[in-house]
């Protein structure tokens, strides 16, 4: 006969393995179907490789969704070989039709249901914004003591109810006391009719599903391509674990609750997803075909970005920001990334913002202004890569930090490799400069054409900074002789081709 001691120590340890909190929690009903399952543990839960994840549909016990924990995420060092030249699949999703009713570019990664399973030897793949090609992600991420796990996107319907089974394999540590969920994990979506109308201006995107959406990539998915009426996505404080990518939206305003109270977080980068092999070049018109971003806006135009976070948490090239556009805002946005940290292709305005990156942290064609913004680099602060056709970057009453333990320049050269812009901009007007070299600027090779211009620098103590040493290729503007230069500099809308940036 079992002793009472041990038998109550067996009744502790069964009940701690199932002591998770679930959210949908058991029974939820109004889940948005944008939802990003959670379990929480009384501390940080290992993640397996090994097990399933899988979802059903509760009607008919039909596979809805699947996810393998054996399948890597992505790739973790530069491909070679045959898999530089292998695409992320043999051929595009077909288009879906979403919930609403409406047909466009989204299409469903799927496992069962949509037919479309990484290839053998490949890695975890989802369809984010249309982009077909397909991204690698991580299908659970780990937050203090919480897993967050990531369906494939587009896959639940309004008015349907779900069952969740996951293996104990995919959380394998004794720490974890996870013994598996087996189907007793249910939940139902809205009803078609609790959905926002399409043509709806305002949406609400929340974590805890008290909003029209879970997540801000299924608001962006939701709203239509190429809209005339200004939409605003109001997204309430939280950390979003998720890839942003959205294609051909216009007149568009997502707005954080409040200053540094939203972060959209992603350990991202051109190495875990590369350029498709299709589209290697960044000089393609319309599109820039880049999956490397936390959060990425592409070919889109009026955007507002507003009290938003974006970081990358990886090292290499990985953008917290990548937008590409026309009449684009950013207020009070704090991008974090690595080399490449803030990419701007199309014009677009930027005030009260920040940025933290490690070298060639702004990038782009421009034409960007900068206002009031505090920037923050380890190493050189931007490669421009403007042609004569625009401006380049120009920085108004702006903070250059250099950051490392080495004093950093203000730009590189515009010639890399086989690349050159010889018309690269760079104006610097009433810019307080710390940690910047003497010289100022990396070597230029391009001739006069190059503009690294600066007026009236200043120190964090507010006296001059001493240009004496400053490369001869850069220009030191004279507040008589060089006026007109600088009141023309001065004004957004000389810098980005006659718009007036408008909040």
């Amino acid at each position: 006969m079992m002793r009472l001691g041990a038998l109550i120590a067996l009744m502790i340890v069964a009940l701690e393995l199932n002591a998770q909190t679930r959210f949908p929690a058991n029974g939820s009903t109004s889940v948005n179907p944008d939802v990003r399952l959670r379990l929480a543990f009384d501390r940080a839960p290992v993640i397996g490789k090994s097990g399933f994840i899988r979802l059903f549909d509760a009607a008919n016990d039909r596979l809805v969704d699947q996810i393998d924990m054996s399948v890597p995420p992505g790739p973790t060092g530069n491909a070679t070989g045959a898999a530089l030249t292998a695409p992320y699949i043999s051929s595009p999703y077909p288009y879906a039709t979403l919930p609403t009713g409406r047909t466009n570019a989204n299409t469903r990664a799927g496992t069962p249901t949509a037919g479309a399973e990484p290839p053998p030897g490949g890695y975890q793949l989802s369809i984010i914004g249309g982009f077909t090609d397909g991204f690698h992600f991580y299908p659970v991420t780990v937050d203090g003591n919480t897993a967050i796990i990531q369906l494939h996107h587009n896959l639940l319907a309004y008015g349907k109810t779900y069952y969740v089974k996951v293996d104990a394999d995919v959380f394998p540590s004794p720490e974890s006391r996870f013994a598996g969920i087996s189907g007793d994990w249910r939940f139902s979506t809205k009803a078609a009719s609790a959905a926002p109308a399409p043509d709806a201006t305002r949406l609400v995107v929340s974590t805890d599903g008290s909003g029209d959406f879970n997540t801000i990539q299924g608001a962006m998915d939701f709203i239509p391509d190429h809209g005339t009426k200004r939409v605003t996505v109001q997204v309430r404080s939280g950390v979003y674990h998720e890839i942003v990518y959205f294609r051909n939206k216009d007149n568009v305003t997502i707005q954080g609750e409040a200053p540094g109270a939203v972060r959209v977080t992603y350990a991202n980068s051109e190495v875990f997803n590369p350029h498709p092999v299709n589209l290697k070049t960044n000089e393609l018109p319309g599109t820039y075909p880049s999956r490397r971003a936390t959060f990425a806006v592409d070919n889109s135009n009026g955007i507002h970005l507003v009290n938003l976070i974006l970081e990358n948490t990886v090292y290499g090239q990985a953008e917290g920001l990548l937008i590409t556009g026309n009449r684009n805002i950013l207020s009070h946005v704090h991008v974090i990334g690595s080399g490449d940290a803030l990419q701007v292709n199309g014009p677009t305005y930027i005030l009260d913002s920040e940025l933290t990156g490690a070298g060639d942290s702004i990038l782009g064609r421009g034409p960007t202004f900068f206002e009031r913004c505090t920037l923050r680099s380890t190493g050189v602060f931007m490669w421009i890569r403007n042609t004569d056709a625009n401006h380049g970057n120009v920085f108004k009453d702006c903070k250059f930090i250099g950051a490392g333990p080495q004093p950093t320049t203000l730009a590189r050269s515009p010639k890399n490799n086989a690349s050159t812009y010889p018309y690269a901009e760079a104006v610097l007007l009433n810019c307080t400069l710390s940690g910047i070299a003497p010289e100022g600027w990396g070597p230029a090779d391009q001739g006069g054409n190059v503009h690294f211009w600066e007026f009236h620098s200043l120190n964090a103590d507010g006296t001059s900074a001493d240009v004496r040493q400053r490369v001869a290729w850069s220009r030191q503007l004279d507040a008589i002789r060089d006026a007109e230069i600088i009141r023309n500099y001065s004004n957004p809308v000389f810098v980005l081709g006659g718009w007036t940036p408008e909040l």
